[in-house]
């Protein structure tokens, strides 16, 4: 046994993907969406049929997706999930998920719309986390493949990009 190791862990494991540059998280709104506006409406939620039945079964999963995307991986989805859940059990997890709701609109200069973000997640809770799920599913992110496989996809996208004409210079 190594015992310069003691920890278990393999101290030449190379570290998690990292981004070449910021990752942006306000990108542009697709094709046809209005500045400012949610891509979808919040009862749009069989726009993505797949989504609203794990929503419906499990909003956890959700939720622990979302978190994990709009914290940038500091809150994986286990660990939203895990919290979500907890609260849930208490009746309050929407006091904790409108806080994300609130992260994401600030990200993307959305509307609180239609009502206050509270409000949305304390009446319709699940059409909320299936709106989200779908804001950042159209905004390029894959909620689904977690924050690491999103900043992998995100950087091979920046490394295909061709380089940039100067213009000329004096």
């Amino acid at each position: 046994m190594d015992t310069d190791n003691l920890s278990g862990y393999d101290q030449k494991a190379p570290p998690p993907p990292m981004m070449q540059e910021p990752m942006p998280m306000a990108q542009h709104p697709p094709a046809g969406a209005v500045p400012g506006r949610w891509t979808t409406g919040l009862c749009d939620c069989f726009e993505d049929p797949s989504n609203c039945i794990i929503t419906c079964c499990c909003p956890c999963i959700t939720f622990g997706r979302n978190a994990e995307i709009i914290d940038r991986g500091a809150t994986s989805c286990f660990v939203g999930g895990l919290i979500y859940y907890l609260l849930a059990q208490m009746g309050i997890a929407c006091l904790y998920t409108c806080s994300y709701r609130t992260k994401l609109r600030g990200l993307h200069s959305l509307q609180e719309d239609p009502c206050a973000d509270c409000l949305v997640h304390w009446c319709c809770i699940h059409c909320a986390l299936c709106q989200e799920y779908r804001e950042l599913r159209n905004r390029g992110f894959d909620p689904s493949i977690g924050w690491v496989a999103n900043a992998e996809k995100m950087n091979q996208g920046a490394a295909m990009m061709p380089p940039m004409m100067q213009g000329m210079g004096r």
